[in-house]
């Protein structure tokens, strides 16, 4: 039986955040490929150090992207806003160590004469929905993505010049009945200018943490830390290394699902660590927006090579309307679970990932250029229909 009373804690991270830098940097590359061409293929890491940045990994598509690989780099840190001494978008040293896709990989996934193309990669991916927020998501983990978002809005547009690139939250909520109701705690870090003490720094927080807690939730003053190890000048790559791939709890749930090992950033849609998570999440949304449940956990699982996913299961966690086998068999109508009915279906093979690589991948409002797309509630009254 599940607790009703509990507390509960996720974190976010900033776009400015080490590992987020090379996110950002890995999915600008895939998004220049895609941009050339539709079909390439991508697996691409970053690190960054004390003003340096190494791009490595393994690419199938036109060779004048891999030339602008540095620019790309240089490009993605100038807009995150690093000019400080340890670590600046001009004066670091970018290194691009970027080769073929390897030939066993591309005739394992390619389609060939009768086999359809195959998943890029071994593996399990989940996905979440929940009546928690406006959005579907986890309440902690949301809360968390939009006190760093509206600080970073504000830190480019010049309103607040204290606020420097690197920042992490974390918010804890306590739960009754299974509901969120109040926060207990807030945590907010965040790199900011020389001379700024660390009251003044909690004090030009505060309003972002009030603005996004619904009103009457702010957690006690006692557990509200504003850098708690004081001083927060020295930050980013420079104070940090970073990797791309390391904030996956970060980019999905926030804990309050199970996550199957995959990272997302880096990488072209044929990798089902990134296309079968979106359709999970997809799928598990579309079920709580049609009013199926209140809380759905979708898993998938792929072989590499083959197309078809080995298995697909449901749990609603005992608030389902419907039978859970019954709703694993409609979905498996209403969508085409291999990787290219998947890249086909949420129109996946467009440059549109730099944009999920900061601030979460699920929760977020599907744009014109269809980033986003899976987060569409549209299989809302296909469900519906077929679970009559």
């Amino acid at each position: 039986m599940s607790r009703a009373s509990y507390l509960f804690t996720s974190e976010s991270v900033s776009e400015g955040h080490p590992d987020k830098v090379c996110d950002q940097i890995s999915d600008a590359v895939v998004d220049a490929y895609l941009a050339e061409e539709p079909e390439a293929r991508c697996g691409v890491e970053t690190l960054t150090t004390t003003n340096q940045i190494v791009v490595a990994g393994e690419v199938r598509g036109p060779a004048k992207v891999l030339k602008s690989i540095e620019g790309l780099a240089r490009d993605v840190v100038k807009k995150i806003g690093y000019e400080q001494a340890g670590f600046h978008w001009k004066n670091a040293k970018v290194d691009v160590y970027v080769h073929s896709q390897s030939a066993d990989i591309a005739k394992g996934v390619d389609a060939a004469g009768n086999k359809d193309e195959g998943a890029g990669d071994q593996g399990l991916m989940f996905g979440y929905a929940c009546r928690e927020t406006d959005v579907l998501m986890p309440a902690p983990l949301i809360y968390s993505h939009r006190i760093l978002k509206l600080m970073a809005d504000d830190r480019h547009s010049g309103k607040i010049k204290q606020f420097g690139p690197d920042a992490k939250s974390q918010v804890t909520l306590r739960y009754e009945n299974g509901k969120p109701v109040a926060a207990t705690s807030v945590v907010v870090s965040t790199q900011h200018a020389e001379g700024v003490s660390q009251e003044d720094v909690r004090e030009l927080v505060r309003p972002y943490v009030l603005s996004v807690l619904p009103k009457g939730w702010m957690c006690p003053e006692d557990n509200f830390y504003v850098n708690p190890t004081g001083n927060f000048v020295i930050g980013g790559p420079d104070g940090d290394a970073g990797l791309t791939g390391r904030k996956i709890i970060v980019d999905t749930y926030g804990g309050a699902a199970p996550h199957g090992g995959g990272a997302f950033s880096g990488k072209d849609p044929t990798k089902v660590d990134r296309s079968a998570a979106y359709a999970a999440r997809y799928l598990a949304k579309n079920v709580v927006g049609a009013g199926l449940a209140d809380r759905c956990t979708i898993q998938l699982a792929y072989a590499i090579g083959v197309s078809k996913p080995l298995s697909l299961y449901v749990d609603t966690h005992g608030t389902g309307k419907v039978d859970e086998a019954k709703l694993e068999k409609v979905l498996e109508q209403v969508m085409n679970l291999t990787p290219r009915g998947i890249r086909t279906h949420l129109k996946l093979n467009r440059p549109i990932y730099l944009r999920t690589a900061a601030y979460g991948h699920f929760g977020r409002e599907p744009d014109a250029e269809g980033g986003f797309s899976w987060e569409k509630l549209d299989l809302v009254d296909e469900l519906k229909s077929a679970l009559r």
